[in-house]
Parts: C-alpha cells; sequence; structure tokens
C-alpha cells in the first residue's frame, strides 16, 4: 500500500494539507472538552482510544505489529519520538489551549513551522531559499498580535505569558519528536510508525500518572460518559487521522515544506473557533491569519 501512495504527485503536499484541516476540527473538539479534563488525563484518554484504532487498522491493513525487518534502534527511536513529540508536547498544548483558547493557541502553534525549518536545517542539511526564509518569519510575526488580542478577550496577563510559554514548547517538542525521525520515515511504514509513536506516548503518559498528587481526580473526568461526546471524535481526528496524514506528509515531502502546509491549520482553526466557540474575530486576530497565511505560501514555494 505505502508504494501505491508513494506514486501520487505530490503526495507528501498533499497530506500534509488534509492534516491541517483534519487537526482543526480536532482541536475545536479538544477544547470542549479540556474544559472538564485535566490535560495529562485528556491527553492519555486520546492516546488510548488512538492505540484502540491503530491496532486494527494494522491487522486490516496486513503489517505486522512488530516487524522482524526493522532495526531495534529505529523503533526506540520512534518511540522516543512519541515521547516527545505526543507525551510531552501534546500535554504542553493542552495546557496552552486551556488558558489561551483555540485561535489564541493557533496563532502561537506558528511556531512549529520555523521550529521545524530551523531543525531540519541543523539535522537534515535541508536548504531554504530567501523566500522560504521570509515566508517561515512572517509566520513568526504573526505571534507579535498576541499582546492586543489578550487585552481584547480578557485574558489575565499571568495565563497569556503562561499560555505563550506552554504553547511555544509545544511546538519545539513536537518539531523535534517529528525531525528526529524524518531519515527513518523511508524504510518504515506510515500506519506502523504512527502505531509505535502513539504507543511511546502513552507509556510515558501511564508511567507519569503514579506521580501525580491527586491523579484520581485528574482521572475521574475520562469515566464519566458526557466527556465521551467530544473526546471520542476529537481521538479519531487528532490522534488517528491527522497524525497518519501528518507522519504520511513529513515521509514524502520535504520536511520544511511538510511543517509549512501544516501549520495552515492556523486559519481552519480561527474560522472554527468563531462559528463553534463563539470567539472573538478582531482586527488583530485576521492580521494574525494573513501574516500566517502569507508566510506559510511563501516559505512553502515552490512545491
Amino acid at each position: 500500500m505505502s508504494d501505491a501512495l508513494s506514486s501520487v504527485r505530490p503526495l507528501g503536499e498533499i497530506l500534509a494539507l488534509a492534516s491541517g484541516v483534519v487537526w482543526a476540527v480536532a482541536v475545536i473538539l479538544f477544547r470542549v472538552t479540556g474544559r472538564r479534563v485535566h490535560p495529562v488525563a485528556l491527553n492519555l484518554g486520546k492516546n488510548v482510544l488512538a492505540l484502540g484504532l491503530m491496532a486494527p487498522t494494522l491487522l486490516l491493513l496486513r503489517e505486522p505489529l512488530a516487524p522482524a525487518a526493522v532495526p531495534a534502534s529505529t523503533t526506540a527511536l520512534l518511540v522516543l519520538s512519541g515521547v516527545l513529540g505526543i507525551a510531552v508536547s501534546d500535554t504542553l498544548f493542552f495546557h496552552a489551549l486551556n488558558r489561551l483558547g483555540a485561535s489564541l493557541t493557533a496563532i502561537v502553534d506558528c511556531f512549529y513551522a520555523p521550529f521545524v525549518i530551523g531543525l531540519s536545517f541543523v539535522f537534515l542539511g535541508e536548504r531554504l531559499s530567501p523566500v522560504q526564509l521570509l515566508g517561515a518569519a512572517l509566520v513568526v510575526s504573526a505571534l507579535l498580535t498576541l499582546s492586543k488580542e489578550g487585552k481584547i478577550e480578557h485574558i489575565a496577563g499571568r495565563d497569556l505569558v503562561a499560555g505563550v510559554v506552554y504553547g511555544i514548547l509545544a511546538m519545539f517538542f513536537v518539531a523535534l519528536g517529528i525531525v528526529m525521525v524524518k531519515p527513518v520515515l523511508a524504510s518504515v511504514s506510515v500506519f506502523w510508525a504512527t502505531f509505535v509513536r502513539i504507543a511511546g506516548g502513552s507509556l510515558a503518559l501511564a508511567a507519569l500518572v503514579p506521580f501525580l498528587r491527586d491523579r484520581r481526580a485528574v482521572l475521574a473526568p475520562l469515566l464519566d460518559r458526557r466527556n465521551w461526546k467530544a473526546l471520542v471524535p476529537a481521538s479519531f481526528f487528532g490522534s488517528y487521522l491527522s497524525l497518519m496524514l501528518w507522519m504520511g506528509g513529513m515521509k514524502y515531502a520535504k520536511a520544511s515544506v511538510a511543517a509549512v502546509l501544516n501549520q495552515l491549520n492556523t486559519i481552519f482553526i480561527v474560522i472554527l473557533a468563531v462559528v463553534f466557540l463563539k470567539e472573538k474575530l478582531t482586527g488583530w486576530k485576521v492580521l494574525a491569519v494573513v501574516l500566517a497565511f502569507v508566510g506559510a505560501y511563501l516559505a512553502s514555494w515552490p512545491f
């Protein structure tokens, strides 16, 4: 199946863009769930649900859960990627989402593409043109609107700063987690690699639970079926479908190009947040979205 997919051109760019759209839907649902579920519990819950979908997916595709041909070092690298890019990054992301709301978090997430571009330059030897670097700079500049937007939405200064810090750290770890496995993605199945990363993130979160203060109170909302209404579809879109599309984009496209196409989720998230979460659409927010869109376009040029 991987061979059939690789014949589609430009497959990587299509998958990366689709991942951004699907992730935007998931973020809105995670925002709803996050109002009642602690970030660690939310992260663990979504990963367990995603694993429950990935295992039968592999069986349906007749892919082994533990392929003998894959070196142990590759598996270990994917597990570590899952710890950084899922356990650490997604927990930080949910903390940011709780403090900033969906649309402001989406603007902070603009750091994802520049982080991937920078790490790809350092570790993968990818080179970008001046136009692409200008695009990355425009993406980062969207963050400058946050201080104005925070006042408009009456977000406390402490929450604004904490949310921005959580968001930036989340994007750094997710970028590091994917760039570090980019060289090995060509030799493994996207579906299996996704499964291993989710498993790695889940194991790390499960190991953390015994050390949580008031862990019963943290985990209790996961047992409340009222929270499943948003958590289940959020997990399907965000930790299953979007993650596979994202990994596919990184496998079949240049890492820096895939990253900026992923970054277009900013536009989708802001629009969905206004429609479904009733978040305000202000001039500053529109400016941030325009900067992110133009920056992503320039940074991914030419395909």
